[in-house]
């Protein structure tokens, strides 16, 4: 088996009008306690993505102890970030939703239907367990359902993103492309028909859905944090689907890229790129966010849906004492002791 070149779902980029806000429900409700970096900046290589003007945006990164990807909450503040102007259906091009980890579903669900003032679905049956969705107050979808990989126990009752749901055009050329940058992974399920543990909104519809997934290897840095990879292609074969971000800028609100913890980027971007998929964007050097740093790119899936790669260099263990982990002076990709991991924590907002 080769050397994996991705070891876990780093983030979700979350764009929203409101980054202090956001933060805080989703502090609240579902527990992304810990920041990594709350930096205000110019994105001056994103211009591809943002009318080839450099633009002004407040970001926050902040992750769950548990286990599983952060989510980096962004808006813009050079503009206003704008709403799609349709209401969007799961099978829409694009990032449709986040799927949360519980170590309980049941538990969190109750806990959410006790701390959200939006929409929470009933718990369904699921080809593996069971789950729910839910809504965020900013009209984004959700998903919480059960997995096998966890770092520690918080006492909260969500864990961190375990996955993401993603609308394609062509199932097909979506797979070819994941199974490209998600090597080695396995097809849960590839199932077509009318589907009862989808929101009641799209009732009678048919899709084609096919669930990815990259199980927790112990290679890279933070992967023992990071754990499992899901990834469900969700083609609607009723209607001609939109697309998310058409006529609107990378940022603006919705869910904006699916974000990689890269081990090796050089590698990387050779192997994806001889298959046809180009780096739209490389900073090619180290790039810093506050006080965190790494190198980042983007590529794009065969419907334009965004994902970010990023190679870690500088990560904060311990702001308040000026302690940074510098990741390119480790010589191999074993994992974080737990020890060094759990001293992130110690940066955790509390309400």
């Amino acid at each position: 088996m080769s050397t994996p070149l991705i070891s876990g779902i780093q983030q979700v980029g979350v764009g929203v009008q409101n980054v202090p806000e956001a933060w805080q429900w989703y502090r609240r409700v579902l527990g992304f306690d810990v920041p990594v970096f709350d930096d205000k900046a110019e994105a001056p290589l994103m211009t591809p993505y943002t009318g080839g003007k450099v633009h002004q945006r407040h970001a926050a990164l902040a992750i769950n102890m548990a286990g599983g990807g952060g989510l980096e909450i962004w808006s813009f503040t050079s503009r206003v970030s704008q709403p799609a102007g349709f209401k969007m259906e799961l099978g829409d091009l694009g990032i449709n939703a986040l799927r949360f980890k519980a170590p309980d579903v049941k538990k969190a669900h109750e806990w959410v239907k006790s701390k959200s003032k939006e929409a929470v679905g009933p718990l369904s049956a699921l080809p593996e367990g069971e789950g729910f969705w839910g809504n965020d107050p900013y009209g984004n979808i959700y998903q919480i359902t059960s997995d096998t990989s966890w770092f520690q126990k918080t006492g909260h009752a969500v864990g961190g993103v375990s996955g993401v749901v993603v609308g394609v055009s062509d199932i097909n050329k979506a797979l070819l492309f994941y199974s490209n940058l998600l090597d080695p992974m396995e097809i849960v399920y590839d199932k077509t028909g009318v589907f009862e543990d989808l929101p009641t909104s799209i009732a009678g519809q048919r899709f084609r859905r096919v669930l990815l997934r990259k199980r927790f290897t112990p290679v890279g840095a933070f992967s023992k944090l990071l754990g499992n990879i899901q990834i469900e292609l969700l083609q609607a074969l009723d209607r001609t689907p939109k697309k998310l971000f058409e006529n609107r800028y990378w940022g603006d609100c919705g869910f904006i890229h699916l974000c990689f913890d890269t081990l090796d980027m050089d590698t990387l971007k050779t192997k994806i790129q001889s298959k046809g998929y180009p780096f739209t964007v490389d900073s090619e050097k180290s790039f810093g966010m506050e006080s965190a740093a790494g190198r980042f790119a983007y590529v794009e899936d065969p419907d334009g849906t965004l994902i970010e790669l990023v190679e870690t260099h500088k990560l904060p263990i311990l702001k308040k004492i000026g302690w940074f982990l510098d990741i390119q002076k480790r010589k191999h990709q074993k994992p974080l002791p737990d020890w060094m991991l759990k001293l992130l924590s110690l940066s955790r907002v509390k309400d």
